[in-house]
């Protein structure tokens, strides 16, 4: 079992930078591949952006690519997600996934652990 814990959500300003962490405990964390997504009311859980257990593949969504970072720190069990140039509509609840030894993937069916989510709010 791998138990995530994110923090660091908060109400910003567009334009604004914010950073997400997801601590990991639990079993071994290195060969996770660790994903973000993000969820709004009414509609379903998208994908943000992953990184496989490696570090050597990384994957983001099209709407968030070049304002967002995902980027882990294997000795903190910690997963990180830099968001840079923030729009109202990255406002959501932001979840990070851990998958057991599956590759990097923007499915959510292909993750096994879920954190509770952090909420990010944008402002215009």
């Amino acid at each position: 079992q791998v138990q995530l814990v994110e923090s660091g959500g908060g109400l910003v300003q567009a334009g604004d930078s914010l950073r997400l962490s997801c601590a990991a405990s639990g079993r071994t964390f290195g060969r996770y591949t660790m994903g973000w997504f993000r969820q709004t009311p009414g509609k379903v859980r998208e994908f943000v952006a992953a990184m496989s257990w490696s570090g050597d593949r990384i994957y983001y969504a099209d709407s968030v690519k070049g304002r967002f970072t995902i980027s882990r720190d294997g000795p903190k069990n910690t997963v990180y997600l830099q968001m840079n140039s923030l729009k109202p509509e990255d406002t959501a609840v932001y979840y990070c996934a851990a998958n057991a030894g599956r590759d990097i993937s923007d499915r959510t069916y292909e993750y096994d652990y879920w954190g509770q989510g952090t909420q990010v709010t944008v402002s215009s």
